[in-house]
């Protein structure tokens, strides 16, 4: 099936190609690519071409994609697995788009045994073996210079699909040879508990504030922060830095202006 699947690959890669202008518009509208050097980039349109070939997008309640959103969403997609490869997007293909935020219902049994159902809504969404679901606004959102809070969507909700490869997203990703399991969850949890004593006390901080709510939104979030605005968290979390560099296999630190 890996023959298979890597001579599709080639044959995608021979016979399409991402329209020139279409692919400076939207990576102009990701500042943080402006550091990938010429080999990166020609990898990361790879990476999106091959993407888009093997990932189904949906618009939910009749909303309409264009190409530029796909190939945004695929950029900030790959951009996680620039060094890792498309592989580790394996088991699922769906990745569903709304408008605008979304609601989800949610259940849950406490102690007593009674279950207790809410509305959740929501701007991102990662399902175990299925979809990712977001929001274009968000996506829109996390991109615009007038707004105060740094997020990325998309990068969030990826990070949370490599977490889940190797199970329930737990805030540890399956960690490549040489990468010690234990210092990454020691280091992860120092950080995880410091996050939330400074929210606890009501501190500002560059990361928001959801990272605290569970080691895996820990995880999710400081990847975001990793991509784009890398100097702050190295200044603030060195070793979790450190962390992130060795799973990613990049350091966009070296390569954006701080």
């Amino acid at each position: 099936m890996g023959l298979i699947r890597n001579w599709r690959r080639r044959r995608v890669l021979r016979e399409h190609a991402v329209d020139s202008a279409l692919w400076r518009r939207v990576a102009h509208s990701l500042p943080f690519l402006d550091g990938l050097d010429d080999a990166d980039q020609r990898r990361l349109r790879e990476l999106a071409l091959l993407f888009l070939a093997e990932k189904q997008f949906a618009g939910a309640r009749g909303f309409e994609l264009t190409d530029q959103m796909r190939l945004s969403i695929a950029l900030q997609a790959c951009l996680p697995i620039l060094n890792l490869g498309l592989d580790w997007y394996d088991g699922w293909v769906g990745i569903v788009v709304y408008a605008g935020d979304f609601r989800l219902k949610r259940s849950e049994t406490d102690e007593a045994g009674v279950v207790h159902e809410w509305d959740d809504e929501l701007a991102g969404e990662s399902m175990p073996g299925g979809p990712v679901v977001l929001s274009w606004d968000a996506t829109l959102a996390s991109h615009d210079p007038d707004e105060d809070d740094l997020m990325n969507i998309v990068i969030h909700e990826f990070a949370h699909k490599l977490d889940m490869r190797n199970g329930a997203a737990d805030g540890q990703p399956p960690l490549h040879s040489g990468m010690s399991r234990e210092r990454w969850r020691a280091l992860f949890d120092a950080a995880y508990r410091h996050f939330r004593d400074a929210v606890d006390r009501g501190k500002e901080t560059f990361i928001d504030p959801y990272a605290a709510e569970h080691p895996s939104e820990f995880f999710a979030v400081v990847s975001e922060v990793f991509f784009e605005w890398p100097h702050e968290l190295k200044a603030d979390y060195p070793e979790v830095y450190e962390q992130l560099a060795l799973f990613y296999r990049q350091d966009p630190a070296a390569r954006l202006p701080a």
